[in-house]
């Protein structure tokens, strides 16, 4: 079987997890909870470096329904704890082995993604290491967001007098530097909910990362990240963002409507019980009408009711006809907001579909239609290890969460963001310069 390589990008910057070392990862979401243990091994080969390529392998894998959660976020600590310790257990038992930390998404608290820009005038007509050190200070400086907690931070260009969109000003003629950061925030309230019902369960989190960011862990290509590509996770209660650019993450935002509403609207509309209308979608659901929906039919069982004479049996063309409207709104949505972001021009126009609701018939075309662009739909590549029930794009966050614990990007890492957010705003650069060093 094939394997991920660990990307090589970023092999002298990131802390990378050594050869045998345990990482896992937690995906709490509100259809599903599922959790991943995995460990790096050898290829037996050296990267173009000179380094020891390393590949991921699963060793264990846990799933449980969700309970506790809602639109991403932690409403009822006691049964999501319960879920959560279901989902551990399993996927200790499976890889016989037991964790102490998790690497989780986050989908809940409102992220969301930023742009912020710093000026600083070069001291000699040439740019330095310290020119860039204090523009992209400048620009962090201003990124402090009252109420909201750092997830990422990634430097996504620079400015140099007219010249825009350069990814490496060092040594370059001019007077005037620019550097555009773009800060991806999450309230900090639905971040400690996560960190109290984790540590219930006698774990510790070892990293937030924002749930479309890890999706794309998993399932975008390099040249995608690098030429330019936006990837939609529709989960059940929320579909996220994440755009990226020149192998930078530009854009992140995640919506609170998802999958679980198209069935509701389903149960709505055919009064039936929201597990019957979500059996319906995924058996029968299209969100493209045929010249026979009309004259093909469904079996509803009625809600409220018992036997067989409370089943009928209704068209497919009304199936189509609750399904399409609701996932129309979802890309609205999604469209809207790329309107908006600032980096929008730079995402290109390819767009990347995964997570549950990416499976319904008929959303990639409807996406082609609705955001104007090349669309596919993508799933977790394959792993050493994976467990047949986890192919699917539901589970592209949990193995792109797995991917990050094993080899984090140091400019998308929440610790060093924090870290280097913290010294801005109280006036210690010392050690940003050495983040930005490493960086760049």
């Amino acid at each position: 079987m094939t394997v991920i390589e660990l990307p090589a990008k970023g092999d002298a910057k990131g802390p990378v997890a050594s050869k045998g070392s345990l990482v896992a990862a937690l995906d709490i979401g509100s259809t599903k909870i599922s959790c991943l243990i995995g460990e790096a091994v050898s290829q037996n080969r050296r990267t173009a470096d000179g380094k020891e390529a390393s590949a991921l392998r699963v060793l264990g894998f846990g799933c449980q329904a969700a309970r506790g959660t809602r639109n991403g976020a932690i409403v009822d600590l006691d049964q999501a704890e319960r879920a959560i310790r279901l989902a551990v257990d399993a996927a200790e038992k499976m890889a016989k082995r037991t964790i102490t930390s998790v690497f989780v998404n986050v989908a809940g608290g409102r992220p969301q993604s930023n742009s912020y820009a710093g000026a600083v005038q070069t001291g000699t007509g040439q740019v330095t290491a310290q020119d860039i050190e204090a523009a992209t200070r400048a620009a962090l400086a201003q990124g402090h967001q009252p109420g909201r907690r750092t997830l990422h931070t990634a430097a996504a260009q620079f400015h140099l007098d007219a010249a825009r969109g350069i990814t490496s000003p060092l040594g370059m003629f001019g007077t005037t530097l620019t550097a555009e950061v773009n800060v991806v925030s999450a309230e900090p309230a639905a971040l400690r909910n996560l960190a109290l019902v984790i540590e219930r369960c006698h774990l510790s989190v070892a990293d937030y990362v924002v749930a479309p960011y890890a999706a794309a862990r998993s399932v975008l290509a390099g040249d995608e990240i690098k030429l330019g590509v936006t990837l939609i996770d529709m989960g059940g209660a929320t579909t996220g963002i994440a755009s990226f650019h020149d192998d930078q993450l530009v854009f992140a935002d995640v919506i609170a409507i998802g999958g679980m509403h198209i069935t509701h609207d389903i149960a709505r509309g055919l009064s039936t019980t929201i597990a019957h209308a979500e059996r319906l979608k995924t058996l029968f659901g299209s969100a493209m009408a045929t010249a026979i929906d009309d004259r093909e039919t469904v079996a509803v069982p009625l809600l409220g009711e018992r036997g067989v004479d409370t089943i009928y049996h209704a068209p497919k063309s009304m199936l189509t006809g609750i399904i399409r409207p609701r996932l129309e709104e979802i890309l609205e949505m999604v469209r809207e907001r790329l309107d908006q972001a600032s980096f929008a021009r730079l995402t290109g126009s390819r767009v990347v579909l995964t997570g549950g609701g990416s499976e319904l018939t008929g959303v990639r075309e409807i996406a082609a239609q609705w955001l104007n662009r090349q669309v596919r739909l993508g799933a977790p590549l394959p792993v050493a290890g994976m467990p047949e029930a986890a192919r699917s794009p539901a589970f592209a966050t949990a193995f792109g969460l797995l991917n990050y614990a094993l080899k984090p990007d140091i400019r998308h890492s929440a610790a060093v963001a924090r870290q280097a957010m913290k010294e801005a705003q109280a006036g210690y650069f010392r050690r940003v310069g050495k983040w930005i060093a490493d960086s760049f």
